[in-house]
């Protein structure tokens, strides 16, 4: 099996995520891992190893939005693969997120051998999914979303989230270290982008790509 040089675990579930990483580091003795459990934490890591060879993301990571942060991980970082690493097991799920640029889909129901399969397969170039998945498309309303948000610049997809949070002009300027002035003007350039007004329809858009709810009680298998 190929081992990557580093791999970027997402996951914000330290028992599975420490789980699947002493699995892999049998057979990958050699890679680099690298663990963020919120958005922000994956943020500063792409950003500072852009070099790494792949993504196993949770879509449920605080701060995520659906599927709003793998698009945005796609648009941006296009040279990482993203494996999706999800307790969502839905055909639904998993279709939108292939179609939204995700080379792998692994629920976390999967064997450790599949894993295993999975992971190289991607490495290997190729798209990997469990057998069951279908081969559908997105509906054009959301591929619209999709493709609305992939426009955001790094900065503008951060403050998106930051409204979404319900924080102020104000306070984004002072967490970001920027002017209220710049902040209005990220805004009126996201608000553009998406083609909506304010700032309530701008975050309805990204809720638009969320996941359905739904009460996972999953136990750790690996």
């Amino acid at each position: 099996m190929f081992s990557p040089e580093k791999v970027i675990i997402a996951d914000d579930h330290p028992l599975f995520r420490q789980a699947l990483l002493e699995t892999l580091k049998e057979r990958m003795s050699s890679t680099k891992w690298l663990q963020a459990e919120t958005v922000e934490e994956l943020d500063k890591l792409l950003l500072s190893d852009s070099d790494s060879d792949l993504l196993l993301l949770d879509l449920n990571i605080p701060g995520a939005h659906g599927f709003n942060t793998l698009i945005h991980v796609r648009q941006h970082f296009p040279q990482i693969p993203v494996v999706v690493v999800s307790a969502y097991e839905d055909i639904d799920t998993i279709t939108q997120a292939m179609n939204y640029g995700a080379a792998g889909f692994i629920p976390k129901s999967t064997d450790v051998s599949t894993i295993f399969t999975a992971i190289n397969k991607v490495l290997s170039g190729e798209l990997w999914t469990p057998e069951t998945t279908s081969s559908s498309t997105q509906p054009d309303s959301k591929a619209l979303v999709a493709k609305r948000i992939a426009s955001l610049t790094q900065q503008q997809y951060k403050i998106l989230l930051m409204f979404a949070e319900g924080l102020l002009n104000k306070q984004i300027a002072y967490d970001l270290n920027v002017s209220e002035a710049t902040i209005k003007a990220h805004a009126t350039a996201i608000f553009k982008k998406l083609d909506v007004r304010n700032r309530t329809q701008a975050v309805i858009v990204l809720g638009q790509l969320d996941l359905t709810e739904t009460d996972f009680s999953q136990e750790i298998s690996l």
